[in-house]
């Protein structure tokens, strides 16, 4: 069993690095290297301070967040081992298609450090389904209060906001229906897994009935807490609305460290809010690519005397990359403490 997870880590880290490779050779094919590097020297290194600051905090705040609701069922955990626990989900999140491995691993190592497996679920449950609300609303508010602009800018990529923006909303939508009907919602949803598998789109398997029940068992829980805790349920979607607008900030910060005027802080979160909602859902590990693709060619008007390019380099490798390597430094440590702990370690030795 063991050799299989480390088959399964060393495959999805092997695609992460070829997305990655790929990703970088079409992002630096053609650029001068050395205008480039030029272009970066531009950069102020107090705002570069302040991205680094708000990339750590944005990750940070998610921990703080586990943490604030872990203590409200009585679970266990420092504010420090939480914000360890943001720092795992955004690593395996960012190496696993559609960020599907995140939250599986910030449930194991939880549990393993004691805390039982429905509370840590409720708790991460809500931390998710607060997430995807909060974007939603914003996307929907940029939508309805910004939407001839963000035509403007996004131009070709419009639709595929609209595509993200439409399956984080249908996705709220059947997390809020599996909170208020969760036995109506499990039979719909095993039906339709039923028909899968009898077109043949999908194998029969037992292990992929037991996730369906365990995922609509674990949002039925979500629910309870939710109706139980209003207050603390309004401070962590007001605080996810920060965390979310912190990110989004980075681009402004980004934009007054080049020392450029003209664009207000409005415009640039904007676009990099309708960047993060459009590939929010897409099956690529980190959403790499896509997303330096689309911020290349929505901001080409925003960031001139060819600084385009520089700005995506700093933005996207603070925001993603810098996160991916503290992330996985966090792993690291933890997988180092955790052996020391077992029997035959040095600390077990000593």
């Amino acid at each position: 069993m063991g050799d299989k997870k480390l088959r399964s880590r060393v495959f999805q880290v092997g695609i992460f690095l070829a997305v990655m490779l790929l990703t970088f050779y079409a992002v630096l094919h053609g650029q001068d290297p050395g205008l480039v590097w030029k272009a970066l020297r531009q950069m102020s290194p107090l705002y570069l301070f302040y991205s680094v600051l708000i990339a750590i905090f944005f990750v940070s705040a998610e921990g703080c967040m586990i943490w604030y609701l872990l203590r409200s069922i009585g679970g266990k955990g420092s504010i420090l081992r939480c914000i360890s626990y943001s720092f795992i989900g955004f690593f395996y999140s960012g190496i696993t298609p559609s960020a599907t491995g995140g939250q599986p691993m910030q449930l194991y190592y939880m549990n393993k450090d004691g805390n039982s497996l429905s509370g840590s679920s409720v708790v991460l449950m809500t931390v998710a389904a607060i997430y995807k609300f909060v974007l939603v609303l914003i996307g929907l508010g940029i939508l309805f209060f910004w939407n001839a602009p963000l035509k403007s800018y996004l131009k070709a990529y419009y639709g595929l906001y609209l595509l993200g923006l439409a399956l984080n909303t249908l996705l709220v939508i059947v997390l809020l229906c599996i909170m208020a009907a969760p036995v109506g919602m499990k039979k719909l949803i095993c039906v339709l897994e039923g028909f899968l598998v009898r077109v043949k789109i999908l194998k029969p398997s037992a292990e992929r009935l037991e996730k369906i029940d365990h995922f609509i068992g674990g949002y039925h829980d979500a629910v309870s807490f939710l109706l139980h805790h209003p207050g603390k349920v309004a401070v962590v979607i007001a605080f996810t609305f920060l965390q979310r607008c912190s990110v989004f900030f980075l681009a402004f910060l980004v934009y007054r460290g080049f020392s450029l005027q003209g664009a207000g802080p409005w415009t640039l979160m904007s676009l990099q809010a309708s960047v993060y909602i459009a590939v929010d859902m897409l099956p690529v590990p980190g959403s790499q690519g896509i997303t330096e693709l689309m911020y290349a060619n929505i901001f080409t008007r925003i960031f001139t005397d060819g600084l385009l390019m520089p700005s995506l380099y700093v933005n996207r490798g603070i925001s993603f990359y810098f996160l991916i390597l503290v992330s996985l430094a966090v792993v690291v440590v933890r997988w180092v403490l955790d052996k020391r702990k077992k029997p035959g370690g040095r600390e077990a030795s000593a």
